[in-house]
């Protein structure tokens, strides 16, 4: 596992004030390189220092090694840098959206005091791949296909229960997560994930924000100069800078 991270906050960003950026891909791939620039907008969106980490990937490395990288990350803030919970927001893409949720569990379940707030954007959420999207929008998503998310799941838990809520967190209890804001696109095989995940937050008390965009394609908010990304990002800036003091 590696970790990126600036020495000196960017201009406008307050140095006690994290964002742990939790990079997608299937949980096979996914790096600084293809998500820096996203997790340096949102960054810059919110004010916020950005942790990157890089955890490992499957198939060498299957579940539970990307959560428990992530575990041991946010261990790291808590102990290592001493950064108070309240001043520290976690956003993540597609499969790193599926570990900020699973993070998110994790830590109220060892009775740690929780981030501040989440973002999710295009959240992979369901390894059982049942929601209705897998069928509904196979014909609209641009990026995937039904075969393709299905063999990314079998890779990363090599044998594990779809169902264990570490691994697909829309079957983990929701109460008590911190306020969640949840991007997602129509054309996205992924977007029943987010309605599904959004609605049982809610049915549990939490503050969440479910945004859908029309005829936008998974993660589209990596799409850089497009006014639909610029958009996202200013909003996910907006929620954070409401939610971290």
């Amino acid at each position: 596992m590696e970790c990126e991270r600036t020495g000196s906050p960017p201009r406008g960003a307050d140095a006690d004030r994290v964002l742990l950026f939790l990079h997608g891909g299937g949980y096979r791939l996914g790096s600084l390189g293809s998500d820096g620039e996203l997790a340096a907008r949102l960054g810059r969106a919110s004010g916020m220092r950005v942790l990157f980490p890089e955890y490992r990937l499957a198939p060498e490395h299957p579940f539970p090694a990307a959560i428990d990288d992530v575990l041991a990350v946010w261990q790291w803030l808590r102990t290592d840098q001493q950064v108070s919970a309240s001043s520290i927001a976690v956003a993540g893409d597609s499969a790193g959206g599926g570990l900020t949720v699973a993070l998110l569990v994790a830590t109220r379940d060892a009775g740690d005091v929780l981030p501040a707030a989440a973002v999710l954007m295009s959240p992979t959420v369901d390894l059982t791949s049942s929601g209705a999207s897998m069928t509904d929008r196979a014909d609209q998503d641009p990026i995937s296909t039904p075969a393709l998310l299905r063999q990314l799941a079998s890779d990363y838990l090599a044998g594990a229960d779809p169902k264990t809520p570490l691994a697909s967190p829309l079957f983990a209890s929701l109460s008590g997560l911190p306020p969640l804001l949840v991007q997602v696109g129509t054309a996205d095989l992924l977007l029943s994930d987010s309605e599904r995940l959004a609605e049982a937050a809610a049915e549990a008390g939490v503050d969440v924000t479910l945004e859908i965009g029309e005829s936008l394609p998974h993660v589209y908010q990596l799409m850089l100069g497009t006014p639909e990304a610029a958009a996202a990002t200013e909003r996910v800036g907006k929620f954070l800078r409401a939610r971290v003091p």
